[in-house]
């Protein structure tokens, strides 16, 4: 038997260098066929040569629909969970209703037109308007108050505890505003809509999110909701207010807290015993929510709901 050399053991292939390049790694030269670099060209600049999802004109199709509600859910909810967020105060309410500083300046500007045009319906109409958001801007204070009340106890509960909202200015921005000053995290679940909008500023860097469809952002609302506080707002506030009540009601959601800020404002709004008084609510129904004026209130009222629920707030 002849004895054969000893072969050397190769190397480990290294994992994404080789030595020799393949054959597809370059394209056909204009040498062997002078129409080549184009026609590759134009493969390489169609869309349909785009994988799937660097593909935005295909992932916006109607037939990927499905698709975009998965990864509308997912980023959201992997970017909440591995920054930790585990439960959530939301706050809903009116981008209209902004601060008191900004609120008067409004007012001063359209009295002064008005002296200018005394007889003018138009700026008497708006100058009218004016005035109510002025009165309803107290509310904003109560907002920034409450959401630096929450964004201490963030820290005491370990850090699990955050001011959610729409990410909106009005009574979102000064919910995020008073968490922030707070110096506590909080975040923003804004929603993509046809025209150009902006986020406030007081939200967490990499925890303002936005939605492309309102289903998956109304769920994120609510899945580490442990209690919903409702200040003065239109059709947006009380799209939100009474989709929380009826999961509320039809028991789909575990019952939370639901704090309505300004009776005054919000009995005008609607009226829950005149909906038990015509039967299309029971009694108990009008009690699923209560009415609340002031930050301190606000927090004592849902810490009080859990003690008397016997639950804890982050559990």
């Amino acid at each position: 038997m002849m004895d054969h050399p000893q072969q050397a053991k190769p190397a480990p292939a290294h994992p994404e260098r080789r030595v020799s390049q393949l054959p597809w790694q370059s394209p056909k030269p204009g040498h062997e066929d002078p129409q080549a670099p184009d026609l590759v060209a134009a493969i390489l600049q169609s869309p349909e040569y785009l994988a799937a999802d660097e593909d935005i004109g295909f992932l916006q199709r109607d037939d990927t629909r499905g698709l975009r509600l998965q990864l509308d859910y997912r980023k959201a909810e992997t970017l909440l969970t591995e920054h930790g967020i585990a439960h959530s105060i939301v706050v809903y309410g009116g981008t209209r209703i902004c601060e008191p500083q900004a609120a008067r300046a409004r007012v001063a500007a359209l009295e002064a037109a008005q002296a200018r045009a005394p007889d003018d319906p138009e700026i008497a109409a708006r100058l009218r308007i004016a005035r109510r958001i002025l009165a309803k801007s107290r509310y904003y204070d109560v907002a920034r108050d409450f959401g630096r009340i929450v964004g201490r106890a963030e820290g005491k509960t370990g850090n699990r505890l955050v001011v959610v909202t729409g990410g909106g200015p009005g009574m979102m921005e000064a919910a995020n505003r008073g968490a922030h000053e707070a110096g506590a995290r909080t975040v923003g679940l804004n929603i993509t809509l046809p025209h150009e909008q902006y986020p406030n500023p007081y939200l967490t860097p990499g925890l303002c999110m936005r939605f492309h469809y309102f289903a998956i952002r109304k769920l994120h609302f609510l899945l580490r909701a442990r209690a919903l506080v409702v200040f003065p707002g239109g059709y947006g506030t009380l799209d939100e207010l009474f989709e929380t009540l009826t999961l509320i009601q039809t028991r789909k959601i575990r019952p939370l807290p639901v704090i309505l800020v300004g009776q005054e404002y919000w009995s005008r709004v609607f009226d829950p015993d005149f909906l038990v008084e015509e039967g299309v609510i029971d009694a108990e129904d009008a009690e699923l929510f209560w009415y609340a004026e002031t930050a301190e209130e606000i927090w004592d009222d849902i810490l009080r709901w859990y003690d008397r629920a016997g639950l804890s707030i982050t559990g």
